[in-house]
């Protein structure tokens, strides 16, 4: 019967949607795909900006751009020729006076000078001096002396191994704004026994200038720095660097690089050209710089038809293929992601989509999504029918488990009525208690919620109750305090772990005194870190109380402890002290997801065999 409705509804649903499958293509069958129309619409709408960028961006722009850093990087180096000469003449002069300096170490005046020789053949050199390690300087051009000792300039000239390069802005002998170079001494065992240092002012070394002068309408900034980015000299004043330095490259890293060229935004947001010319190799650099406008000035609106055009164009197209990509795309996908997702999340209303204008690949997916949305529908009610079935069997066994274990516990007691001696009474009595909660068991297993998972808030306490109920009576009462986490077990475990609790209460009720003539008797369940639980049973004992009449000693309930405690793969310990009797049972809970998965087999095995014998 059923599988003849769901052949009948799915023969209403495929001619339901017969006309959606028949519906027309396109009139030409090579523009009905969807790569092949955005193709065409994309390529109509780049055409034009293609067309400008390289005709016109690409020859202007790039001309101008390349002349503009060619020229700036000739006029660079003869902006600094002069400059670079006097430095140059500098570091040959701290090198000479470093391998001869040292005879005159000692004789303060003998070593002024000589240093005062080298000072006038430059007169770009405001100082020249020898500084000991102990930073007392005695020998020097000006004959004066100065302690540089403790100075960072000093401490930085010092621990260089070669030629470095410094700036004071307020040099204290020069009395000016200074580049320096400074060059080791040592003697003749290798030790270090100072520096050369060698001092220009920046007014001198701005005079030094080789080439013609450049015209006032193209202002060359020129700039030197060493190989950690620090800035030497500026044509431009050292007080105004930072406005001409490029806004996103720093001179340290430009350091190294040979001679480069490149244009970019300044820090104060002008656009230039930058120029960087080695000077002396992986130690000194100049960098030469110049407006952009004025190193391309090709016409009144070079600055603007490169870009205006291509920008237009480019918005222009921007807009056409928004529109198409809209028109043939994202409003047909935005409809169907809309209904998949709303059936995704829950949602069993599929409505009617209307994708007649969609293109043959959206409308082949939206017949296909149409198409498994009523199967999936169709095999959801199949399948929740199913299972309501058979969670109304399921509980019906344990209802007629429990109902036949509790007649069992009945004809039990009626035999027991019958024994004549107390050690019968006693077996059936403690027979009887375990039926009864067998029976017990079985109802939680019907009472609780799931089928995969059985709360131990629900099924615990009552057998607890019930136990409790069969072993007191008028002359003996048990104080009983049950405190069981929120635990989900699976029916493997809820078992097992119900006649652990049965056969330790029982145990426990038997045994259970108290001086004061009142036992107690304490049941939890907790868990622990991790996946971990504990049962515990703990009850009072009275050592000089003597033996009841009921207790019988074949130790029965211990080996069924040990069982069901071996059944949950736990361990069990077990405490005696003067007043109290304890017992621990440590388990490992099982995922749920383990029983959710033997569920779903038994199921399908159960839908399976219905099938087979329908077929048969």
């Amino acid at each position: 019967m059923n599988s003849e409705a769901a052949k009948a509804a799915d023969d209403e649903h495929y001619s339901d949607h017969a006309p959606f499958q028949a519906r027309k293509r396109g009139v030409i069958p090579f523009f009905d795909g969807l790569g092949v129309r955005l193709a065409f619409m994309l390529a109509v709408a780049l055409f034009p900006l293609l067309i400008i960028a390289v005709l016109q961006s690409t020859s202007v722009v790039r001309e101008a751009q390349a002349r503009s850093e060619a020229a700036l990087m000739g006029e660079t180096m003869r902006a600094v020729a002069g400059e670079t000469r006097v430095i140059q003449h500098a570091q040959d002069a701290a090198r000479v006076l470093a391998s001869t300096v040292q005879p005159l170490v000692g004789s303060d005046e003998a070593c002024s000078n000589w240093m005062r020789q080298i000072s006038g053949a430059f007169p770009e050199f405001s100082l020249v001096a020898f500084i000991p390690d102990s930073g007392k300087m005695s020998c020097s051009n000006s004959g004066k002396s100065y302690d540089f000792k403790g100075q960072d300039i000093f401490e930085r000239m010092m621990t260089a191994d070669r030629t470095s390069f410094y700036v004071n802005r307020d040099a204290p002998v020069s009395g000016t704004s200074v580049l320096g170079v400074a060059h080791p001494v040592y003697n003749a065992a290798g030790d270090h026994i100072g520096i050369i240092a060698i001092s220009m002012s920046h007014s001198s070394l701005s005079l030094a200038k080789d080439g013609p002068k450049l015209a006032d309408d193209r202002p060359l900034v020129i700039m030197t720095f060493d190989r950690e980015g620090t800035i030497l000299t500026s044509s431009d004043g050292l007080s105004n660097t930072q406005s001409h330095l490029p806004v996103d490259r720093s001179l340290k890293l430009l350091a190294g690089n040979g001679a480069v060229t490149f244009s970019g935004d300044s820090n104060l947001g002008i656009e230039r050209v930058y120029s960087v010319v080695e000077l002396v190799p992986d130690q000194l650099y100049a960098l030469g710089s110049w407006p952009a406008q004025a190193a391309s000035a090709l016409s009144p609106f070079a600055d603007i038809s490169p870009v205006l055009f291509p920008a237009l164009m480019w918005m222009a197209s921007l807009l056409v293929a928004y529109f198409a990509m809209q028109k043939l795309v994202i409003g047909h996908v935005r409809k169907l992601s809309s209904a998949i997702t709303s059936f995704a999340t829950g949602s069993r209303i599929v409505g009617n989509l209307n994708l007649s204008t969609a293109p043959s690949e959206i409308r082949d997916l939206a017949e296909a999504y149409d198409r498994m949305t009523e199967t999936i529908l169709h095999d959801e009610a199949e399948l929740e029918d199913m299972v309501h079935h058979k969670e109304v069997l399921l509980r019906e066994v344990h209802h007629r488990v429990k109902n036949n274990l509790q007649l069992i516990a009945s004809i039990i007691n009626m035999q027991m009525r019958q024994a004549r001696t107390p050690e019968a009474k006693g077996l059936m009595k403690s027979l009887q208690e375990r039926v009864i909660s067998l029976a017990t068991i079985h109802r939680g297993l019907y009472q609780t919620s799931g089928l995969t998972d059985i709360r131990a808030q629900e099924l615990l306490p009552d057998i607890v109750r019930q136990i409790t109920r069969l072993a007191t009576g008028p002359g003996r009462h048990v104080s009983v305090d049950c405190h069981i986490d929120d635990i989900h077990l699976t029916p493997d475990q809820a078992v097992p772990l119900s006649l652990l609790l049965t056969e330790a209460m029982t145990n426990a009720m038997k045994y259970a005194s108290a001086r004061d003539g009142k036992p107690k008797l304490d049941i939890s369940l907790n868990k622990l870190e991790g996946m971990q639980a504990r049962l515990s049973v703990r009850n009072t004992v009275d050592t000089d109380a003597p033996p009841l009449e009921a207790v019988d000693g074949t130790g029965l309930g211990s080996q069924l402890v040990n069982a069901f405690v071996q059944q949950l793969s736990g361990t069990i310990e077990i405490e005696t002290t003067n007043d109290e009797y304890l017992l621990n049972a440590d388990f490992t809970l099982r995922p749920l997801v383990e029983s959710e998965l033997r569920h779903e087999e038994r199921l399908k095995s159960r839908k399976h065999e219905t099938v087979s014998e329908e077929s048969n």
